[in-house]
């Protein structure tokens, strides 16, 4: 395959340091790209923004960023069909990416998200290819979750912040609520 010029979602650090590595070797030159409104709460959104600009920073990596704190337009979005949220969240990310990658001249898209294994792997897949039609840029597919370890190693040897959940309200809830006492009467 021919090297790409390729604009990757980045949802965390810790989440984009191994598909980064990866694609820098295969040769292609990768930008970063920041837009993740459905991270809760404002605190925990910042630091997951300044964990990857800090990054980008260090590597010389590009960074585009959409830098808005989307909680209400998500909440709004979501509340109504708390189940489908997923499918939501995936769709303004990745419709936004494409649209982007078109908008600045990238050769193909892709995500961060393909990386955790505690994601929606084939949504994430058919939420991408939906919003590669829509936009005519194409979508680089690769599986990175097998490259889950090494970036554990990696962001850690960064000393990156790591965060503990998936990033919106209710991933947040699903994380802690077993840590909660519940009510015996």
């Amino acid at each position: 395959m021919s090297a790409l010029k390729l604009l990757v979602h980045a949802c965390c650090a810790p989440c984009f340091i191994a598909p980064y590595h990866k694609l820098r070797e295969a040769g292609h030159e990768v930008s970063a790209y920041w837009f993740n409104p459905n991270i809760h709460p404002l605190l925990e959104y910042q630091k997951r923004r300044d964990t990857l600009r800090e990054f980008c920073a260090k590597e010389g990596i590009t960074l585009i960023e959409e830098n808005r704190y989307g909680l209400v337009p998500f909440l709004l979005a979501t509340l109504n069909n708390i189940p489908t949220r997923c499918e939501f969240c995936y769709k303004i990310r990745l419709e936004n990416v494409a649209r982007v990658a078109l908008e600045s001249g990238y050769d193909a898209f892709s995500t961060t998200l393909l990386y955790s294994k505690y994601q929606k792997h084939e949504l994430i897949i058919h939420t991408a290819k939906a919003a590669s039609e829509t936009y005519g840029v194409d979508f680089y597919y690769e599986d990175w979750r097998n490259l889950w370890q090494e970036g554990i190693k990696l962001s850690k040897a960064c000393g990156m912040y790591r965060q503990q959940y998936c990033g919106c309200i209710f991933s947040e809830e699903d994380r802690y609520s077993e840590q909660i006492p519940r009510d015996k009467s």
